[in-house]
């Protein structure tokens, strides 16, 4: 897919790229990844980890298979290939949000068999742009809204609501998101 010039626009705006780190990053210590050393553009890594994401005990998705969006600033975004997502649960969340990266999301709720639903809890793109196509398809979800593991460990939100990255023990920031994090 063709980059529009909404994304060549905001692709250009980042002072921060992950080639050296601002003043105020954490200091790293052995086994812990700073936000501020992953590049920008994002970086798309193999994940053989095993991954879950349930909601009130029901499994949604299981992998060892996923892909880390790893991008300047922010906590991993894992996605789930969509073979490893049972279809049952998902159902199409009205709205859509664009990335300069990756292109335009669709949203997904999830509903059990029960009837309970969390809505708009999880994203996919359908057409990534070309830099991204290995992606288009998969689907992630936020950890404020659903339970979810990286080998056992439970993921804790990034901050400010409207990201999907998923922090754990390793991943240190700080992150786009957190409290006064705007000027970044």
């Amino acid at each position: 897919m063709k980059l529009p010039d909404w994304a060549r626009a905001a692709r250009s705006g980042w002072k921060w790229t992950g080639d050296r780190r601002p003043p105020w990053a954490s200091p790293t210590r052995p086994g812990e990844e700073s936000v501020w050393d992953y590049p920008r553009p994002p970086l798309l890594a193999s994940d053989s980890r095993h991954i879950t994401v349930s909601l009130h005990g029901t499994l949604i998705a299981d992998t060892q298979r996923a892909v880390r969006v790893l991008e300047t600033a922010s906590p991993p975004t894992v996605y789930i290939p969509p073979d490893d997502v049972a279809p049952e649960f998902l159902e199409r969340a009205p709205g859509a949000s664009r990335c300069e990266w990756k292109g335009t999301a669709e949203y997904w709720s999830v509903r059990l068999a029960d009837g309970s639903l969390e809505a708009a809890c999880g994203w996919s793109y359908p057409e990534c742009f070309e830099d991204y196509v290995s992606l288009s398809g998969f689907i992630s979800f936020y950890p404020a809204r659903l339970e979810c593991r990286i080998d056992g460990e439970r993921v804790q939100p990034q901050g400010g609501g409207f990201y999907g990255g998923w922090v754990t023990r390793e991943v240190i920031g700080p992150f786009k998101g957190d409290p006064g994090a705007g000027a970044w």
